[in-house]
């Protein structure tokens, strides 16, 4: 099966940017060669342009502390498991103290490491962190991997409240969605988004082996999919053939 998720609003869309970005970097640190490295700093510099906006950090926190405030009304009904809530509770309640005790915008102390940026300044020309250019970056990619994966936890370490926060949030809006079965008849599917519940995120899954692919685009009242197959001619082409999936939608 493959899972498509899709946004409905900027919010989200760079929520699920940026938990697609640290995955990347994560596994990339893990690693030990130097050109594995290369790219975790180079996703570390998409990061940050993607975490440049001003409003995030604020943005985060009221979502952290809307959660806590939902979850604590459900403190009393007897069909929640009070541990599982107290867990999550928990885990919201660190994430907002974490992210709230960062200084200043989120990473800050990343942009005035002067070295850092003079290899951002460069990574995102083509061929732009050659040795010739970057001597000073050559030689901290021949230093042992040990020293470099250590360097690297030392910068990612202030945008772990960030990571974490998003985290939680994109897990419980993804928990808070019941897949159903759908048909898109003819290869196309319209449906109308129900008033009073503000949706944020479509999850739509697929069997793989049906290789179909959605093109989905919606709004706060209306979703639309369109499936597509890719062809022998390397396009897309819309599929004229009745497609099941799953879909649920994440408020």
């Amino acid at each position: 099966m493959i899972l498509y998720e899709y946004p409905f609003n900027e919010k989200i869309r760079t929520y699920l940017r940026l938990e697609q970005l640290f995955s990347r970097l994560f596994k990339l640190m893990g690693r030990a060669d130097e050109m594995d490295h290369h790219f975790a700093l180079t996703t570390l510099f998409e990061i940050l342009n993607v975490g440049a906006r001003a409003d995030l950090k604020t943005d985060v926190l009221k979502d952290l502390e809307k959660q806590k405030q939902i979850l604590n009304a459900f403190r009393d009904n007897p069909a929640i498991a009070t541990d599982v809530l107290d867990e999550i509770l928990g885990q919201l309640s660190s994430c907002f103290a974490g992210l709230s005790g960062t200084l200043g915008k989120l990473g800050q102390v990343l942009t005035e490491n002067d070295w850092l940026m003079s290899v951002r300044s460069r990574a995102g020309i083509p061929g732009g962190t050659c040795a010739f250019d970057l001597p000073a970056y050559h030689a901290w990619q021949q230093q042992p991997w040990e020293l470099r994966q250590q360097n690297l936890r030392e910068w990612v370490e202030t945008l772990l409240p960030l990571s974490q926060s998003i985290q939680v949030l994109l897990n419980l809006l993804r928990d808070s969605g019941s897949p159903q079965k759908m048909v898109a008849a003819g290869g196309q599917f319209q449906q109308n988004l129900p008033q009073g519940r503000t949706a944020q995120m479509l999850r739509l899954t697929v069997d793989r082996h049906l290789g179909i692919i959605p093109e989905i685009s919606g709004n706060r009242l209306l979703v639309s999919i369109r499936f597509m197959r890719h062809e022998d001619d390397n396009r897309l082409h819309a599929s004229n053939e009745d497609s099941p999936f799953e879909m649920a939608l994440c408020s």
